[in-house]
């Protein structure tokens, strides 16, 4: 048919058909037909599919924990050692020129019946090395602390950007009332680099940003007195929400004032329901311990309340929990994190006790419980450590270009290694994995499609994956 065939009639007829299939499409793509519910709504407990992890558990050991020493065992590096990095051997990393190969000063053997080889620094751990499914091929955007632990947490490596838990929070809202959606457990010897920035809410209402909690920082109980009776105290919070309602009815559009409001309210209901999540004195003695909660380092134990603190919060649905074991660096190296620079034997001897027994204490209990079953473990860090030893000294510089993390639990295959870096562990070789792959994935167990999570911020619709990311499948079941 020519042009000059087509009549008006015919033109008319062939729009409509088309117009018919357009719309055909859109109800077996986003429709009638889709899978997901098409009036899905954020922060109503509503899901984009079926989700397999109600909660999330993100344990984060800051200062950049070392894959070679911990998760990723390299035989070149014991073959090598002491031999230069082919290719690179006047190599200047974070902190300077590097020096030779350095094997790690602990031994490695097969654990499980995966047969991962294992550390022996983290003996307690390795009972749950058939439960992981390990990422061997991270990399990061920054080789610098405070940017890394931003990045890893919220998929950006400047500040400004909402954290993974208040995209949960947002996405899922809360699932009990009388506490937060979201909370980060901080260390006893301070906030990780970056401080807040790790668990803000970013552009995000300011109702999703994280509550602070610890063990060592206790919420105040603040009981009603007994001069004021229960119908008292209960008409005058009456008369408080009928003037912040009447004072918002007047003042439209004011988002912060009303997200200031449901905070406090947060606060109010805390008071009386948090005191009791953190009497710890509820815990068995054996319960105790298991975890190392008396125990005589002090650092130990109380790394191990806060991972009893944790449980306890996902026993009661927070949807998502930070919990940090180290801080920010200091000036003496070691001292406060991961960050072994210069005498990586010692610290990490002196760091590894304070985190085995206590998260897989944590651990056991969640599997013990059935929780583990709905509740996906992420283990993070913000990047990793060279191959070589840094000149001068007996410790590792940083290496954004590969490192570990893993997860465990809800939807998860246990007993497997994803990607890998290359034969002496300095750069990702074999899958390379992004943060923002990572967190594809985190969210596809939660129920959601990463690229259709989005707020619409300063003229884009802004997500926790940027505009990157794949899940990967490879490791769910």
């Amino acid at each position: 048919m020519t042009f000059q065939d087509i009549t008006r009639r015919g033109f008319l007829n062939n729009v409509t058909t088309g117009l018919t299939g357009v719309g055909l499409v859109h109800l077996l793509n986003g429709g009638a037909f889709a899978s997901e519910p098409t009036n899905w709504q954020p922060g109503r407990g509503l899901t984009h599919h079926a989700p397999k992890a109600k909660r999330v558990l993100q344990i984060f050991c800051p200062g950049a924990a070392s894959h070679l020493d911990l998760w990723e065992h390299k035989p070149s590096l014991e073959k090598y050692h002491g031999q230069p990095l082919p290719g690179e051997e006047n190599f200047v990393s974070f902190q300077g020129k590097n020096g030779n190969l350095m094997q790690s000063p602990w031994a490695f053997a097969p654990a499980g019946e995966s047969g991962k080889m294992w550390t022996s620094m983290l003996p307690h751990m390795s009972q749950h090395v058939d439960d992981i499914a390990f990422i061997h091929s991270m990399q990061s955007k920054s080789n610098t602390h405070g940017p890394g632990c931003v990045f890893m947490n919220t998929g950006h490596p400047t500040e400004g950007f909402p954290a993974a838990g208040a995209w949960t929070s947002y996405a899922l809202g809360s699932a009990n009332e009388n506490l937060p959606t979201y909370v980060a457990i901080s260390d006893i010897r301070g906030e990780p680099p970056n401080g807040k920035a790790n668990w803000s809410n970013g552009f995000l209402p300011a109702k999703h940003q994280a509550i602070m909690m610890s063990d060592h920082q206790p919420i105040r109980n603040i009981e009603r007195p007994d001069l004021i009776s229960r119908e008292t105290e209960s008409a005058s919070r009456d008369l408080l929400k009928t003037l912040n309602r009447n004072f918002a009815a007047q003042n439209p559009g004011q988002s912060d004032l009303s997200a200031r409001i449901a905070a406090y309210e947060l606060a109010g209901r805390m008071q009386m329901s948090a005191p009791e999540v953190s009497d710890l004195s509820q815990e068995s003695a054996s319960t105790h311990q298991s975890y190392g909660t008396q125990d005589e380092n002090k650092l130990k134990a109380a790394y191990a309340r806060n991972c009893l603190l944790a449980r306890r919060l996902l026993e009661r649905d927070v949807r998502y929990v930070n919990l940090y074991c180290a801080s920010r660096a200091s000036g003496v190296d070691g001292l406060l994190n991961w960050d072994a620079h210069k005498t990586l034997k010692s610290d990490y001897e002196r760091h590894c006790p304070i985190f085995d027994q206590p998260t897989a204490a944590l651990l056991s209990d969640l599997k013990q419980s059935g929780l583990l079953e709905d509740t996906l473990v992420l283990w993070t860090t913000e990047f990793g450590r060279m191959p070589t030893h840094q000149a001068g000294t007996a410790g590792r510089d940083h290496n954004p270009d590969g490192f570990t993390c893993w997860m465990m639990g809800a939807g998860v295959k246990g007993g497997v290694s994803y990607g890998a870096t290359d034969e002496f562990g300095r750069r990702a070789e074999v899958n390379p994995t992004t943060v923002w792959d990572f967190y594809a994935t985190v969210l596809q167990l939660l129920g959601f499609d990463h690229e259709r999570l989005t707020w619409y911020h300063n003229g884009l619709d802004r997500r926790l994956t940027d505009v990157h990311g794949y899940v990967i499948d490879e490791i769910l079941t």
